[in-house]
């Protein structure tokens, strides 16, 4: 059995002997650590690595006695990993700077110099409530899958995600318009779950669209419903995705993908919360809070002219920057282990578990298709175990590009079936590539990926 890691605890102070104290007594409590010299360095170190705790000094230049600076580290510390219980060292007796620390956000306090009984209480009462705490979303997400409620599958174990999610407490009770931003295969849709849930329209609708996928000829039937008669095939009136949406939220993913001729209706309605269904003259009210996703430079494509800049201020009033599963990595194995747990309760396998193997295997990958890619390889694994354990040679990493088939024996709509799919594994899954590749555009290649039924082929393999 594998024992677990010793916990890790960050020190931060400019003074060497002192590190070196610290570090020889956590040492010998089986506690291990991290020293710095400066409060630059600390967030660097909280940046890349999951720390049990920090302990910071208050002051970093000789000449320097206000705590100011560690005051300052304090408040990055916490933005960095809001999590991250923070335990200040100060001056014996500086009681106002102790008070301000823990008016900040300080977890607690130990004064220099400091009693080693005391300074090991508050650190493992620390580390053990950050634990705990832990173990109780842990329990609360298996105890959901249980009972059938899947919730929005957000882990956040790894200090970018963490980011994220203290993002996310703060701007979804608001009605600001937020836009995401990512990788494809990122979860970008389960981000905006995860807003209209903590938001006031909760008990109202969240509905979905995906923009690369409506044709321009019928736009603003789709966006904003039609009256009978409205074109040639409106047999009856057809209520919009906006007017569906009233007092709930409008997700629109891959927004980067709306026509340059549909998007001034688009900001109209955004500005004013007016618009009016195809083929009527009644101007119609809705109460929208907008959440929008894409993968594409939207600053980008404002400056080569395919995107309105004020459309762009529109959507943008908050921006969530969602980071690439090789960039959380450790969120890979919870999620795996969410993943296998649904999969397995799907397909009538409970109890499935992953092998140190396997673990090591998830490890290693890049993960070009990001947290899509995973999903999907979670519910092979769960097919193609032997017995209950999941072990490495039930992944399937990378699957090889698809061989050329004879197209003499195949009809126009096969191949241009397998031509779409060919393209997307030559590109890693990049639709703005394959499209280029195939000689169409991104919304043509939407179009045909809706047609041939490959859309989450290409999200698994990371579709950019």
């Amino acid at each position: 059995m594998t024992r677990p890691s010793p916990p890790t605890i960050l020190l931060a102070d400019d003074q060497a002997d002192v590190r070196e104290a610290l570090r020889l007594l956590l040492k010998s409590e089986g506690i291990a650590s991290v020293g710095v010299a400066d409060p630059e360095a600390a967030v660097e170190a909280a940046r890349r690595q999951d720390f049990a705790c920090a302990l910071i000094d208050c002051n970093y230049r000789r000449d320097t006695t206000s705590g100011e600076e560690g005051l300052d580290l304090l408040a990055r510390l916490r933005q960095q990993a809001p999590e991250l219980p923070v335990v200040v060292m100060t001056a014996w007796g500086n009681v106002p700077l102790t008070v301000e620390a823990m008016r900040r956000g300080a977890a607690d306090f130990v004064e220099k110099p400091w009693d080693n009984a005391r300074l090991l209480s508050v650190l493992r009462a620390q580390i053990a409530l950050r634990e705990g705490a832990r173990r109780q979303r842990r329990l609360e997400a298996e105890n959901a899958l249980l009972r059938g409620d899947e919730g929005d599958g957000i882990v956040a174990e790894s200090p970018a995600m963490r980011r994220v999610a203290a993002l996310i407490e703060r701007v979804a009770p608001s009605d600001a318009n937020v836009l995401v931003l990512g990788e494809n295969g990122t979860g970008k849709g389960v981000i905006a779950q995860r807003i209209h849930r903590l938001s006031s329209r909760a008990g109202r609708s969240l509905v979905k669209v995906n923009m690369g996928g409506i044709a321009e000829s019928v736009f603003e039937s789709e966006m904003f419903g039609h009256v009978r008669g409205a074109y040639t095939d409106a047999k009856g009136e057809r209520i919009g995705r906006f007017e569906l949406a009233d007092g709930g939220t409008l997700f629109l993913d891959e927004v980067g993908n709306v026509p340059a001729s549909q998007q001034p209706k688009l900001l109209r309605v955004l500005e004013d919360g007016e618009f009016e269904r195809l083929g009527s003259s009644r101007t119609q009210r809705v109460d929208v809070r907008l959440v929008s996703a894409t993968n594409a430079d939207l600053s980008a494509e404002v400056a080569a002219g395919r995107f309105r800049k004020d459309l762009l201020y529109r959507l943008n009033t908050l921006e969530i920057h969602l980071p690439p599963l090789r960039e959380r990595h450790q969120d890979i194995l919870a999620l795996a282990r969410l993943f296998l747990t649904r999969s397995g309760q799907r397909h009538g396998r409970c109890g499935l578990r992953l092998a140190p193997s396997a673990e090591r295997a998830l490890l290693d990958w890049r993960w070009p298709g990001n947290v899509r890619e995973l999903q999907h390889l979670m519910e092979r694994a769960a097919l193609l175990a032997d017995g209950d354990q999941v072990d490495a040679a039930a992944l399937a990493f990378g699957a090889p590009l698809e061989a050329a088939p004879d197209l003499d024996d195949m009809t126009l709509e096969q191949a241009e079936g397998w031509l779409v799919r060919r393209a997307l594994q030559r590109h890693q899954g990049n639709l703005q590539r394959a499209a280029d590749a195939l000689g169409i555009t991104r919304q043509s290649l939407y179009r045909r990926l809706e047609k041939h039924d490959l859309r989450d082929a290409a999200d698994e393999s990371g579709a950019g």
